[in-house]
């Protein structure tokens, strides 16, 4: 089956912020019909599963103000402007959890919410972790919890992982 994709015959942003933008495009479907399309516009990402020498994933604790909780995730930021994705992954690592890793596998990527949103998320597995703490803006409340991969199932059935990308990571590295 063949799929044309929708034209795009205006585009404007409505807001501008430091993490995101959003616009709304004026499209025409393949069928003729006109609608529109709101978009945010987000950074490319990278999600890390720190494993360390004792074959514990290191999961982050911190605060998310648009849920107001505190959840269990990956290690996870976006990559600055002109950064690679590798680059980005042992940065947010060394910010997140203060380690620098020596082997870092790329095993894929995923789109965080590709029904409004532009952001691409880049699955990195990190090993051979050393000590090598980045100061960073929004880190300092950051809890670094070891955890067992075996535990990783329950810890999602619970609710106690209901981060998605973190989530798909662990399906991607199939845990």
């Amino acid at each position: 089956m063949t799929t044309k994709k929708e034209r795009v015959t205006a585009s404007r942003h409505v807001y501008r912020g430091r993490a995101i933008h959003v616009r709304v495009d004026s499209v025409t479907k393949p069928n003729g019909k006109k609608t529109t399309r709101e978009v945010v516009e987000h950074a490319e990402c990278v999600v890390i599963m720190p494993v360390d020498s004792k074959g514990n994933v290191l999961l982050v604790r911190q605060y998310r103000h648009a849920v107001d909780e505190r959840l269990l995730e990956l290690p996870a930021g976006s990559i600055d402007p002109g950064e690679t994705a590798e680059e980005a992954a042992v940065r947010e690592l060394r910010e997140e959890i203060g380690c620098r890793p020596t082997k870092l596998q790329r095993l894929g990527g995923f789109y965080a919410a590709p029904g409004y949103c532009t952001e691409y998320l880049h699955f990195f597995r990190a090993a051979g972790l050393k000590k090598s703490p980045l100061t960073a803006e929004d880190t300092d409340e950051i809890e670094v919890v070891p955890v067992k991969p075996g535990d990783i199932p329950a810890l999602i059935e619970s609710g106690q992982i209901c981060d998605a990308k973190t989530i798909a990571g662990f399906r991607i590295a199939s845990i």
